[in-house]
């Protein structure tokens, strides 16, 4: 008898297909640069989790502000589109890393770039994305969308509606667990909002994702679930349809 390409058990999840978006801050050492092996060990056993026990696809966006961000650099004066090719380079040593952690839990994991560097990645091809997640593989999309002017949060939107995705699981971390409105950090009379509309994020600009990437969700109706990804255990808990964060669709 022919045996299934996937081998993980099989599970009733209302996601299928799930795109994780991980920002280059949350991988960052405590002095908030560089790549923490422990931070990035614990996020792969995170994922590793949810791939071993639910039959989910899991693709992840990586970025890379823990390495350097293009926006920074061009306050200083440099251009910005050559300060944004070195974020997305930053994001691609990100991605590496967090691919070396899945699979030394024996995780099979493809790295994607959207810029060619055929000696460590794949290039990106969307068939050939979506057959790796197929085949039960975690895909790891890096160099953003591969443009400048554009941040990783938009590449997750694009890369979700290209590969079909259910949903765009925006981890957070720095102790914020959705979307407020207003920083919870600065104003105590602020409120956690369980779900909003992408037109109410547009209209009052809530800092949930930038405007391009919120309109290419909009426009794909691609739901979108901000949680904090630094607890233990939430990842696997959204992916399970527990409501954690807050819902924009």
């Amino acid at each position: 008898m022919t045996q299934p390409e996937d081998p993980r058990e099989s599970a009733a999840r209302e996601w299928k297909r799930v795109v994780l978006k991980l920002s280059g801050e949350a991988l960052a050492d405590a002095g908030g640069n560089n790549v923490s092996a422990a931070v990035v060990d614990s996020l792969a056993s995170e994922i590793a989790d949810v791939w071993t026990s639910l039959k989910v696809d899991i693709a992840v966006v990586v970025g890379g502000g823990n390495i350097w961000r293009g926006m920074a650099g061009s306050i200083g004066g440099m251009d910005r589109a050559q300060s944004d090719h070195m974020g997305m380079l930053a994001t691609v040593i990100n991605a590496l890393a967090l691919q070396d952690a899945l699979e030394r839990r024996e995780v099979p994991t493809r790295v994607m770039t959207a810029i060619g560097m055929a000696q460590i990645a794949e290039p990106y091809i969307r068939r050939r994305a979506v057959r790796h997640l197929e085949k039960g593989r975690v895909v790891i999309f890096a160099a953003g969308t591969g443009n400048p002017f554009f941040t990783t949060d938009t590449a997750a939107a694009l890369r979700a509606a290209e590969v079909d995705a259910d949903v765009v699981l925006k981890g957070t971390h720095s102790g914020v667990n959705g979307v407020y409105t207003a920083d919870p950090q600065t104003d105590p009379d602020a409120q956690l909002l369980s779900e909003v509309t992408f037109l109410e994020v547009l209209s009052r600009e809530l800092a949930v994702m930038d405007s391009a990437a919120i309109a290419v969700c909009k426009d794909n109706a691609t739901p979108i679930v901000v949680f904090d990804l630094m607890t233990q255990g939430n990842f696997r808990r959204v992916v399970e349809g527990e409501a954690l964060g807050t819902l924009v669709r």
